[in-house]
């Protein structure tokens, strides 16, 4: 298990289009700071009754959904940077081989997720500084924590439904094109059906989950046990039919 976890982090690291979603994530912190200190300066000159009705200038909110689109392009490059599956050659067993593709991007979209979140809510904070709501949506870091971890939890179950969409389809590109379907082709559609279904579809949808899961939703339609299971079963469904076609599938 180890030699094949450090063979796919290898490949990883010197695929150049991992480093390029990396960038991505990085440039997306840069430009989410750079809005919430666009924000906090337009309300600075703004009077008093515009200030009431300023949004929040946290851009984790506005990163978050970027970053899970990101990590899981990443992790459909982890299942399909290899797609005549030449690794089997040197790790012969495909379930310590999934077993080891598996914890590398667990692990990935964990820490990139963090880093991104953490960088994100810190500038954030530093731009917002002790101004009141509804420009500074907490008041202390223990009332982010909340929200960032199910944040960072929604990228890496996104994560994972990259690996094993590129697993059972492996191709990058149709993953990635599936993935944006699920993040926010759908996410825009539900809405628009018909009562009630319309909030029982969205409450469903990843990007819903993510604050049903902080449970910062007023009267969700999800607890956030609930929602947690319900994005469990995301990963459930893409991971499994993933490992089914690579234990069952030529190479």
């Amino acid at each position: 298990m180890k030699n094949a976890l450090a063979a796919e982090w290898l490949k990883l690291r010197t695929v150049r289009a991992s480093w390029g979603v990396v960038a991505a994530i990085g440039s997306m912190v840069a430009a989410g700071a750079l809005l919430s200190w666009l924000i906090v300066q337009d309300y600075d000159s703004s009077p008093a009754a515009e200030q009431a009705k300023f949004a929040s200038a946290d851009s984790s909110v506005v990163i978050t959904p970027v970053v899970q689109f990101l990590v899981a392009a990443l992790g459909a490059l982890v299942a399909t940077s290899d797609p005549r599956l030449t690794a089997l050659i040197a790790v012969p067993d495909r379930k310590r081989l999934l077993a080891a593709k598996t914890v590398l991007v667990a692990v990935t979209s964990v820490v990139l997720g963090a880093l991104a979140l953490a960088l994100s809510i810190g500038t954030s904070r530093l731009n917002m500084g002790d101004r009141p709501p509804p420009i500074a949506p907490w008041d202390g870091i223990g009332d982010v924590l909340p929200w960032a971890g199910a944040a960072v939890l929604s990228i890496l179950v996104t994560g994972l439904t990259g690996l094993g969409l590129g697993l059972a389809v492996r191709s990058t590109a149709v993953t990635i094109v599936v993935v944006g379907v699920l993040l926010w082709g759908l996410p825009a559609i539900t809405p628009m059906l018909p009562e009630p279904w319309n909030v029982d579809a969205s409450a469903v949808m990843v990007p819903y989950l993510v604050w049903e899961v902080a449970g910062v939703v007023e009267d969700p339609p999800l607890a956030p046990l609930a929602a947690a299971g319900v994005l469990a079963m995301y990963v459930l469904v893409t991971l499994g039919t993933g490992t089914v076609t690579l234990l069952r599938r030529d190479a």
